[in-house]
């Protein structure tokens, strides 16, 4: 009985004190994360690139920034999991060594479109440029907004050296060549090409 006080009194003074529970919750959460989230960065799985994997070209990365500033992500998720139902729809699982040139990655829940980590490949370059200018067109039950801009929109060829320079800061592996010519690989290419280089490389080294 004087344990079951005890207890009781010490649940009292932290539930009734709201720096020490604040206290007590940081630190709890703190080191659930260590424990959880430290073993991954000594995981070749989840720190070194699966075979065949390749940098983003200077197109395909532009393509990635238009992804990420025109809001897909907020509807589609880039993480298969490895159940028997997603691997059937999607093909299969996610690989954090697919992404680890991926900064941030595009990793998450949201599917209100489908999921386009394995889309590389599966639809022709024109299927995404209809798709892209309207949706409806191949998908009429589609909620997807039009995205028309994008095929008049010109890739700014000076923006894309310095992005690639930072990124080699982080340890993607881009050569002094592949940054001197990205001005050039860009040079004429619109936005919606860019994105479409983009979406038809995900999921593409890993069969």
């Amino acid at each position: 009985m004087a344990q079951q006080g005890t207890a009781a009194a010490g649940h009292a003074r932290i539930e009734t004190n709201n720096f020490l529970l604040i206290v007590l919750i940081l630190l709890t959460v703190a080191v659930g994360g260590l424990v959880e989230i430290v073993p991954l960065f000594f995981q070749r799985s989840t720190t070194e690139p699966v075979p065949g994997l390749k940098p983003y070209t200077a197109l395909q990365l532009a393509g990635r920034d238009i992804y990420q500033r025109e809001g897909c992500y907020n509807c589609h998720s880039q993480m298969i999991r490895p159940l028997r139902a997603e691997t059937l729809r999607y093909g299969h699982y996610s690989l954090a060594g697919e992404f680890v040139y991926d900064h941030p990655f595009q990793w998450g829940s949201k599917r209100t479109g489908p999921d386009l980590a394995r889309v590389g490949g599966k639809y022709s370059d024109q299927w995404h440029r209809i798709h892209m200018n309207n949706p409806r067109d191949l998908v009429p039950e589609s909620i997807m907004p039009a995205y028309p801009w994008l095929e008049n929109a010109m890739v700014d060829p000076a923006g894309m050296a310095p992005r690639m320079k930072a990124l080699r800061i982080v340890g993607v592996p881009y050569t002094d060549a592949d940054i001197a010519g990205a001005a050039d690989a860009v040079k004429g290419k619109t936005e919606l090409d860019a994105l479409i280089a983009y979406l038809q490389v995900l999921g593409t080294s890993v069969k």
